[in-house]
């Protein structure tokens, strides 16, 4: 009897990042008789074009995960997600050991204070949000998800960066709206920071080259960064 027919290779990415973007079109590039799917969480509401597959949405925990890896014989899954997306990294966790599928994990590393950088590091945004001085002026460097837990600030004057444009106002008193992604290097975002006068930067430490010119800028301008440690 011929041998049974091997499975189609099928990569499962949990992505997200800039990283999980360059690693589907890296495994398209190479793995040309593979199906490479990404899957998003659909906050963004136009993603940038990804390489193979894309999937937006949800799983439904890790037994829809799980499900997901069976129902579409998936033969590797990847998390590259954001290093904070902390719920759906524990359930890939969990999903690849129901499912027994070969499972690595991509999340990129968090920044190291240099020489010049200051940072207050803190456990959480709780911690965040109150160790920012009365009267600063702060780039909110958040997902918008994490915007209304600052809402008791009302003597703070918030810039808020978000790729899209809110369904709704931003329940922040005071702030000002910058649409756009972040900068790619140092010089533009010490030119936000100058245009928008700011003092503090609050941020997570989220590592990676794509977020990492706003810690650059604030270096070279002085400038505090309220940092949340994910270690913590």
């Amino acid at each position: 009897m011929p041998d049974k027919a091997q499975p189609r290779e099928t990569i499962l990415i949990l992505g997200g990042t800039r990283e999980a973007a360059k690693l589907a079109r890296d495994l398209v590039a190479t793995k040309p008789k593979a199906r490479i799917i990404t899957s998003l969480a659909g906050r963004t509401r136009e993603p940038a074009p990804l390489a193979g597959e894309a999937r937006t949405g949800g799983f439904g925990g890790v037994e829809g995960l799980a499900g997901y890896i069976r129902d579409t014989g998936i033969t590797q899954l990847i998390d590259a997600t954001h290093p904070f997306a902390r719920q759906i990294s524990a359930n890939a966790v969990e999903a690849a050991r129901l499912t027994g599928v070969p499972f690595e994990i991509r999340t990129r590393k968090p920044w190291v204070k240099h020489p010049g950088d200051i940072w207050t590091e803190v456990e959480n945004l709780e911690q965040a949000r109150d160790a920012i001085p009365p009267g600063a002026r702060v780039l909110l460097a958040l997902g918008s998800q994490h915007i209304g837990l600052f809402a008791s600030r009302n003597d703070v004057h918030f810039v808020v960066r978000m790729i899209d444009q809110p369904e709704r106002p931003l329940d922040l008193p005071d702030h000002a709206l910058v649409l756009g992604r972040p900068g790619d290097t140092a010089a533009i975002e010490t030119m936000l920071l100058i245009t928008h006068s700011i003092t503090h930067i609050l941020c997570r430490n989220s590592g990676g080259k794509a977020a990492y010119a706003k810690i650059e800028a604030a270096r070279e301008l002085g400038l505090p960064v309220i940092i949340v440690d994910r270690s913590k």
